[in-house]
């Protein structure tokens, strides 16, 4: 539904927003802004008719304005009935319920619920960052007088989340100059009495404190009412007991006059589903490369199993496997380490276990045979095959799990020469085996550490509820040494020199731990009930989290991609991080752990959803070589280089703008009051500012839309300033930068008809030279009735939408799939757009006709791109969000004549207005020179690259822009030759 809302274009009070700095040392990345952009879409799409908010007109405003949301979503096909149904047997439900809303047929419509949305996000990509971002973002908008000034109020489910908040809170307030004071719920009417000069006040409680009766903790809602006017954020808050309905509830009627948003890793109910503004689970967090390859193993902990009796060499062989791989990871992150020690993390190994202090509880085993193996109690044929067995299946470069095939791949070398000495070690940090010692802090009941005798450093560490049990009866004999200092082996264990590579220890103390460390996890005996599954999920998710450099949490690849490391450094280090960036998983049950994690995942997806791959055109490839631009970071900013496109504002902007510097002539004074927005150059960017001004026309243009609000304005220009533009690099071949063919969503139960009709159409050519071998071999009738059959198109339809499978011969992947319904909505990443349906129909015409140019070519080939999943672009400055944007063409074309070779842009649905201008001055800015076009040799190639753009009316185009649009594909063709 927020498709073809562009962030862009939305006024410039809901634009101007920095939606990436959080605090000193932390960036959102792409995709939490992503979230952040889908929020405000959501807020102006529910709030932008309803600018009047004087208390006499609210009510009504507001029932409005959910009317007109709802009816946006039924314009979008829901068909889902999600009314409540009101039970009078469920009393204190039907009581609450008929209290607050108005009930028709026994029902409460959803149209009463709809102010809310949900962001689906997997445990560990950063919702609580988000969250908080989207505060401010509330704040500003309240400033802006863009949405009502209610309060907010923050639910989550457990003391160390709120503990989390604070302490992320604390971080952002540090950096940013809006400042968020937290407050318990409980403060509020003290807090309303004493009115807050500074900061933005948000309340927090435990969602599974808030009820509909007072007692000591729970909290009766209707105390702090407000008339339903806040803004409400569920962190993870609809987990909880059979109470949860009711609470659910409460939640939407605290919010209803404001709005609801409920952020979580795992979502069922359809209400929140249908509301999902954004969703980002474990597999996209994964495949964009934010987190660890998962590998899940085949060799299981069986010998850990209550039921099953094993020997103690089977229980060691286990240990043993982990330790290995352990050891083959840290073997890989020491190399790299030689090359730059500031790279990635320190790997660790994870065990999570069910049962802690039983007379063999899972623990104890575990611990039992750590010992074993740290004494070297350890013989040589255990050794061998735990080696052997566990080669035998990485041999066989098990796939990993949400990549398409993706697989592992291990050097046999280095693993099959891992020896007993390696483990000490590596794992054990000792050069020679030896007894078990206990670290243990006088003040901390709640961990121990071990090390070796044979050693000064700690290898391993326990985590549990508490440790007494465990020091009277499992370690009763052992040598402990108390240490006085207060400092937490647990708290540290994400500093870079904490000794620790084995951590251990039960669910309870996981919750809310964040680290990149785990490179191998056990899980043993955890089951597959509800709150296991739950556990699996938010281990996983915290376990994948990377940083190969500080502060770049993606794998080391998309670091690369992104221009975040250098290329001789890069090259160094590529072929060492795969087992760094990989998370082993052992399990008591393989297959369970993975249907608890297919499961958790498919909990959100649509019913249906399956992924379809389509096929690339080597028949027509395999003679070209396709090139594409690449780009890098230019050396300076806006601010020295002066090249880029000049900040626009509007004419009575620019007086207010020149009055205000003129009322200001101390720079002191707008470097005080302008501190926060300030960062890099401030006295310089304020002298740009006046030089500017003194040069009206090179500031400002006529039209532009009006900021309305100075400050808004001079953060803006001051941002503009720091804007760094990008640079053409090279050319290179086409690798992975065309992907959307490989990921069309198709959302019905059934496929398979699909799927036969691809098949065909792809196998079109085949067909075709399979009926010519009958040739003269067959009586004419039947070969007329065989080429009757042939068919290099196909028709599928569902709900009365239609969709065209094609074959075309010089495109990139095949078949290509098209619609002239733009409403089909069961199948995604395929042509629908009018423009470039009709682009596709008039090619295909030209292609039939006899003369057609692209005949003069020694070959040619072209390719639709698709905005959110292809990485070829044009780079532009674009002043609606005032950094740089990549221009996405819909389709790129390859020409090839002798040694000239063109690239060609082609954009059918280019408009007449300004921003198609801006993104043809990025254009001319890379690609040409004096107004014709660069010539780049590459390998023998005289390479030129090309934009045309495909306006309604050509004549309504600005003279001096008139070459780059085009009215039919031969005046595309045009000059070229």
């Amino acid at each position: 539904m927020l498709e073809d809302l562009r962030f862009e274009d939305l006024p410039l009070n809901w634009n101007s927003f920095d939606l990436e700095i959080f605090s000193k040392s932390k960036r959102l990345w792409d995709y939490q802004q992503s979230a952040l952009k889908n929020a405000i879409k959501v807020l102006w799409k529910y709030y932008e008719d309803f600018v009047d908010y004087q208390e006499v007109k609210r009510i009504k405003v507001n029932q409005e304005r959910k009317q007109k949301f709802f009816n946006w979503y039924k314009d979008n096909g829901l068909n889902e009935n999600l009314d409540i149904k009101l039970d009078k047997r469920k009393r204190n439900i039907y009581n609450l319920l008929t209290e607050y809303y108005p009930q028709e047929d026994g029902k409460v419509s959803y149209k009463h619920f709809i102010n809310r949305m949900c962001f689906w996000m997997a445990t560990g990509s950063g919702k609580s960052l988000v969250i908080i971002k989207l505060i401010q973002i509330l704040k500003y908008l309240i400033e802006r007088r863009e949405i009502p000034s209610y309060d907010i109020l923050v639910l989550t489910h457990r003391d160390d989340l709120i503990e989390q908040l604070k302490e992320h809170v604390d971080e952002f307030n540090y950096a940013n100059e809006t400042k968020i004071i937290l407050k318990e719920l409980k403060e509020y009417p003290e807090v309303k009495r004493q009115r807050t000069l500074f900061g933005v006040p948000v309340f927090y409680y435990r969602s599974d404190n808030l009820s509909d009766e007072q007692k000591e903790k729970i909290i009766d809602f209707k105390n702090y009412d407000n008339d339903g006017k806040w803004y409400i954020f569920l962190d993870e808050a609809h987990k909880g007991d059979k109470e949860e309905s009711k609470r659910q509830h409460i939640y939407s009627i605290l919010s209803r006059n404001g709005f609801l948003f409920n952020s979580s890793a795992t979502f069922i109910d359809p209400r929140d589903v249908i509301t999902c503004a954004f969703e980002f689970n474990l597999s996209s967090f994964i495949n964009s490369g934010y987190g660890k390859h998962i590998g899940i193993l085949k060799q299981e902990i069986r010998a850990f199993r209550d039921e099953e009796d094993y020997s103690g060499d089977e229980k060691q062989k286990i240990v043993l496997k982990s330790l290995i791989l352990l050891t083959y990871v840290k073997k890989f992150y020491e190399d790299i380490k030689h090359i730059r020690l500031d790279l990635y993390h320190k790997p660790l190994l994870l065990t999570l276990v069910n049962s802690v202090n039983t007379e063999d509880a899972d623990l104890k085993l575990f611990f039992r045979e750590l010992e074993r193996i740290g004494k070297e109690d350890i013989g040589q044929e255990v050794f061998d095959k735990a080696i052997n067995e566990l080669w035998k299946e990485l041999k066989q470069e098990p796939v990993f799990m949400f990549e398409d095939g993706r697989k592992m791949r291990i050097d046999e070398t280095i693993f099959k020469n891992i020896t007993k000495d390696d483990i000490l070690n590596y794992v054990y940090n000792s050069k020679a085996s030896g007894e078990i010692e206990i670290l243990k802090r006088r003040t901390n009941r709640k961990e121990l550490a071990f090390k070796l005798k044979t050693s000064d450093k700690p290898f391993a560490l326990i985590k549990i509820g508490d440790i007494s049990g465990w020091l009277k009866e499992e370690l009763a004999g052992y040598e402990v040494q108390e240490r006085f200092e207060d400092e937490s082996y647990f708290e540290n264990l994400n500093r870079e020199d904490s000794e620790i590579n084995i951590l251990m220890g039960s669910r309870g103390f996981y919750e809310g731990w964040d680290s990149n460390r785990p490179n191998v996890i056990n899980f043993v005996n955890i089951g597959i009930g509800e709150d296991a599954k739950k556990f699996i999920l938010q281990s996983v998710g915290r376990g994948v989290r990377i940083e190969p450099i500080k502060n770049k949490r993606k794998r080391l690849l998309q670091v690369y991609n992104a221009k975040e490391i250098d290329e001789d450094l890069f090259n160094k280090i590529k072929d060492k991080v795969l087992p760094v960036e990989t998370l082993f998983i052992f399990g008591t049950n393989r297959s369970a752990l993975i249907k608890v994690i297919q499961e958790l995942e498919k909990e959100r997806k649509k019913e249906g959803e399956t992924q379809l791959s389509l096929f690339v055109n080597y028949g027509v490839q395999k003679e070209s070589k396709l090139l594409v631009p690449v780009y890098k970071h230019a050396s300076q900013s806006i601010l020295v280089s002066r090249k880029q496109t000049k900040f626009e504002i509007a004419e009575k902007d620019f007086e207010l703008l020149s009055k205000f510097f003129q009322f200001l002539p101390d720079d002191r004074v707008i470097l005080m009051k302008y501190s926060e927005n300030l960062k890099g150059f401030p006295v310089e960017k304020i002298k740009a500012i006046r030089e500017s001004l003194s040069r009206k026309k090179d500031f400002y243009k006529e039209g532009e839309k009006s900021y309305k609000n100075i400050d808004i304005l001079i953060q803006r220009i001051f941002d503009y300033f720091s804007v760094i533009p990008e640079e053409f690099k090279e050319l290179k071949e086409l690798q992975d930068e065309i992907k959307h063919f490989k990921n069309i969503k198709v959302y019905i139960k059934e496929i398979s008809e699909i799927q036969k009709k691809i098949e065909r159409v792809k196998n079109y050519p085949g067909q075709v030279k399979e009926l010519q071998e009958f040739y003269g071999k067959i009586p004419p009738e039947e070969y007329i009735e065989k080429a009757k059959t042939l068919k290099d198109r196909e028709y599928f339809e569902y709900e009365h939408k239609k969709i065209n499978i094609m074959y075309i011969a010089n495109h990139y992947y095949l078949p290509l799939i098209l619609s002239e319904d733009k409403r089909v909505d069961y199948i995604r990443h395929i042509i629908k757009t009018k423009s470039e349906v009709r682009f596709i129909n008039d090619l295909e015409s030209y292609l039939a006709e006899s003369d057609n140019k692209f005949k003069n070519f020694d070959w040619w080939l072209f390719s639709k791109l698709d905005e959110s999943l292809d990485e070829i672009y044009v780079p532009y400055y674009n002043p609606n969000v005032n950094k740089i944007s990549g221009f996405y063409p819909d389709f790129i074309f390859w020409l090839k004549k002798g040694d000239n070779y063109f690239i060609i842009f082609i954009d059918p649905k280019g408009t007449e207005h300004t921003s198609a201008y801006r993104k043809i001055d990025g254009y001319k800015e890379l690609f040409e020179d004096n107004g014709k076009e660069k010539v780049f040799n590459h390998n023998g190639f005289k390479v030129k690259i090309k934009l045309l753009l495909k306006p309604d009316d050509v004549s309504k185009t600005l003279v001096e822009y008139r070459k780059y649009w085009f009215d039919d594909i031969e005046k595309m063709l045009d000059g070229l030759l």
